[in-house]
């Protein structure tokens, strides 16, 4: 009993009888508010806790051989599916013309409607007999060898397809103005389809690999030739006149998308004011890692973005439609997500209630004394 009994002595808690307490409005008021002060910071403080937080680190980018993949959701309002066509280029000489796969084109009307689906018959148009080499029409167990028009290198040299006599006619630097006059390409029906597009809209979707270096994919108009370093579009005679680039950006990403990315060009919306421009992005892409609170990554890019837009009769012309130029920085970004421990959340609570009630006694003490100053001297002044 004498050792508890000593171990008053070690209280820093003194206690004091309630006849002592002298309560007040002021210091009811102060508890109140510093109560309500608490409570917030408190629900902050849980929200802290249960929320990780993100911390970003930058480091040199040292990955190699690496593929980027980009993914794309772009509507144009005034061109038909048709005429318009994929490409990417690259500083390496990589270069991919009129890419059809992982790509899907949707047909829309002029209100932004999606047009159902269209049965075709199988194989080509119903037209004549093929036109041969020769001048005449395929006879009966006699082998096609379809004119060049004009264009043929040899006197044995075929053109058994629209694609073929479009080759043709590029190897002699010739322009093929009016398919309309080609047997092969009334029969493929690309002249009839295209016709039938005219006044429509196009929404294409989907997504592209392409190698870890700078370059360049974009829509252009009209089905692309191509030399090793040259583009030229084969712009269709189909009294169209001119080609209404407007746009709208439904989605650009580079890579997976990951918590808190921000795709800067998604939603963006864009009117030509002329006709037959080219509308180019120049797209800075910074790679991107994200470590989740489990350790997983996922491994993505940012990206930053300027844009310009070229008149299209301006010299040297190139294919209207829109470009998307695109370069990486040499940083790569990592965010990290991280957990509050336990320890850190009791600290953290232990300190707003002592920092808030301490704070708030000394506001109190201060009215307190203050009031009682201000009364005695009230006091004294009845006495003179």
């Amino acid at each position: 009993m004498e050792i508890l009994n000593k171990l008053k002595n070690f209280d820093a808690y003194p206690k004091i009888k309630d006849d002592f307490y002298d309560r007040t409005r002021s210091g009811g008021l102060i508890t109140v508010i510093s109560s309500v002060i608490i409570l917030l910071l408190f629900i902050s403080e849980i929200r802290l806790y249960f929320y990780s937080a993100t911390e970003t680190k930058l480091i040199v980018d040292t990955s190699r051989g690496e593929r980027l993949r980009v993914n794309f959701d772009i509507t144009f309002p005034h061109l038909a599916c048709s005429i318009v066509s994929v490409d990417t280029v690259d500083v390496s000489g990589e270069q991919h013309y009129d890419i059809t796969h992982d790509i899907v084109k949707t047909r829309i009307d002029h209100t932004g409607k999606v047009i159902g689906s269209r049965q075709d018959g199988v194989g080509a148009p119903k037209i004549e007999r093929p036109l041969q080499r020769h001048g005449g029409r395929l006879e009966h167990g006699e082998s096609y060898c379809g004119s060049c028009f004009g264009a043929e290198k040899s006197d044995d040299h075929c053109c058994n397809s629209c694609e073929e006599v479009q080759e043709a006619y590029r190897s002699r630097g010739w322009a093929l103005t009016n398919q309309d006059l080609i047997d092969q390409c009334k029969r493929e029906g690309f002249v009839r389809k295209i016709k039938e597009e005219t006044g429509e809209g196009c929404n294409i979707k989907g997504f592209l690999e392409v190698s870890k270096v700078a370059g360049n994919f974009h829509f252009a108009c009209g089905k692309s030739f191509h030399h090793p370093n040259l583009v030229v579009p084969e712009i269709l005679d189909l009294q169209l006149g001119s080609f209404n680039i407007s746009h709208s950006i439904n989605h650009l990403s580079f890579g997976k998308e990951f918590p808190g990315v921000v795709n800067p060009l998604d939603g963006a919306r864009w009117k030509e004011p002329g006709l037959s421009g080219i509308y180019q992005y120049f797209i800075k892409v910074v790679p991107t890692i994200y470590r989740d609170i489990r350790g997983r990554k996922i491994h993505s890019n940012q990206f930053s973005v300027t844009e310009h837009y070229r008149d299209g009769n301006v010299f040297p012309r190139s294919p209207a439609g829109i470009y998307f130029y695109y370069d990486f920085s040499p940083i790569k970004v990592i965010f990290t997500e991280e957990d509050k421990s336990l320890l850190h959340f009791l600290t953290s609570v232990c300190a707003i209630i002592g920092g808030v009630f301490t704070v708030a006694g000394i506001l109190d003490s201060f009215v307190y004394h203050g009031q009682r100053a201000i009364k005695k001297k009230q006091e004294l002044g009845k006495y003179r």
